[in-house]
């Protein structure tokens, strides 16, 4: 995968995942999805598309932006996470602070950016 499909599908993800998101909250994003694909030595779009790890992937009929402001301000950030060290102390999973799934209990809580709580395991 080229550095360039690795930036989209980045990107993509921040959009959908965090795109209303102060943009530490967009980084930590970004960086669990780095850290997953470093963990698993597995490209960013096979980490972002495999079944049931990003809400968006099965959720929407379409991964085509529709805020194009937004989309370019994420695509800034994905650069950035790309080109920074990581701050989640390596995250590898994050939830919405208004949910508590059962799988954090077993994780290892590392902080909240914006509305998320990040986790590594």
């Amino acid at each position: 995968m080229s550095f360039l499909e690795g930036l989209l599908w980045l990107t993509l993800n921040i959009y959908h995942e965090a795109r209303s998101e102060p943009q530490i909250g967009q980084l930590a994003v970004a960086h669990v999805t780095l850290n997953r694909a470093a963990q698993k030595n597995k490209s960013v779009e096979e980490v972002v598309t495999a079944p049931h790890q990003f809400s968006w992937t099965f959720q929407k009929n379409s991964y085509l932006p529709t805020e194009p402001g937004a989309f370019m301000d994420c695509l800034q950030t994905a650069m950035k996470a790309m080109t920074t060290s990581d701050f989640t102390k390596g995250a590898t999973f994050y939830h919405r602070n208004d949910i508590q799934p059962k799988w954090a209990g077993d994780m290892t809580y590392v902080a909240q950016y914006g509305v998320h709580k990040f986790y590594r395991n």
